[in-house]
């Protein structure tokens, strides 16, 4: 991040990948914030729609930086190089926020000194009937083992402090599908000093079972490798919580997504953690079948869930 910045302000870095359909609205939503100083960035990744082309219709009132296609992580990264504000929030292309989301979030942080301020979010797309959410106070109970648990907001929910992003360094851009998450862990690292905003303020747009947050087996590995991160880096954190509970909360959750992907039959993702279960020695006796069965080629795998739901039938 630049050395110098503007007090007061806001950077809102966007990454933009082929989001044409949507990207003038979450860009609409940040430049016409009621906060009174915002900037802009959005780092275009290589798009080969429309999008480049819209975001160049907003002229001067936001910074429009382009690369070649490296994903999300990079292009926030890349985004943040260029942030001069005091404080920074994160927008997808294709995601958006009420007018006064900034303002509220500014506020709480004004008015306690935090240096994180979340909110409640809502998912909405064809076909997504998501209930407004607004996450527990978890600056009021145990955050460590709240974080540890699952990644407690989506990236466009909350706003930082500068200085809270620059001890981070950024997104980490080693697993691709978790880094949010890990990103969240790490700031939980460097301070317990956060306050919630208890409404909604953030909407998050779905687009079915391609998403990368949809249970997929690589996602569930990335968060799981996050948290084992966390867990190495920050002993004394974690000290208070048995052994037994912290691997309820990371390999017993990758067990649980495993019957979660088997049940909605995406079999390539249940094949790959069950599997994973095996091999460390995760799994529980009633859960043999289903391990035993990971342990064969993924082919054989999906014809005995065939033949088992054969069978149900």
């Amino acid at each position: 991040m630049k050395s110098e910045f503007w007090p007061g302000r806001i950077s809102v870095v966007m990454p933009c990948f082929n989001a044409a359909r949507y990207v003038r609205e979450a860009v609409e939503s940040v430049i016409n914030q009621t906060f009174g100083d915002v900037e802009l960035i959005v780092v275009d990744d290589g798009s080969t729609d429309d999008s480049l082309s819209i975001l160049e219709g907003f002229g001067s009132r936001i910074s429009v930086l382009t690369q070649d296609r490296r994903g999300p992580y990079p292009a926030r990264n890349a985004g943040l190089r260029l942030a001069n504000g005091e404080f920074v929030a994160f927008l997808d292309a294709d995601d958006w926020w009420l007018r006064e989301t900034l303002s509220k979030l500014y506020d709480a942080l004004a008015k306690t000194g935090s240096d994180l301020a979340y909110c409640g979010w809502q998912n909405v797309g064809p076909n997504v009937a998501g209930a407004p959410h607004i996450p527990p106070a978890y600056e009021k109970g145990d955050m460590v083992e709240a974080f540890i648990r699952g990644c407690p907001w989506p990236i466009h929910a909350a706003l930082l402090r500068r200085s809270l992003v620059a001890a981070l360094d950024g997104f980490s851009e080693r697993r691709f599908s978790s880094m949010d998450y890990d990103f969240w862990l790490r700031a939980l690292a460097q301070t317990r000093n956060i306050v919630r905003v208890p409404e909604v303020l953030a909407y998050y747009r779905w687009h079915g079972a391609d998403q990368i947050s949809a249970v997929k087996w690589r996602q569930v590995l990335d968060a799981l490798a996050a948290q084992k991160d966390f867990i190495r880096a920050n002993p004394a954190l974690v000290a208070h919580l048995p052994e037994a509970r912290l691997r309820e909360l990371t390999e017993r959750r990758v067990v649980e997504q495993a019957f979660r992907a088997l049940w909605r039959r995406d079999v390539a993702s249940a094949h790959k953690l069950f599997r994973h279960a095996a091999l460390a020695g995760t799994f529980r006796a009633r859960e043999l079948p289903q391990v035993v069965g990971s342990l064969l080629p993924l082919s054989v795998f999906r014809w005995l869930v065939w033949l088992a739901d054969r069978r149900g039938a």
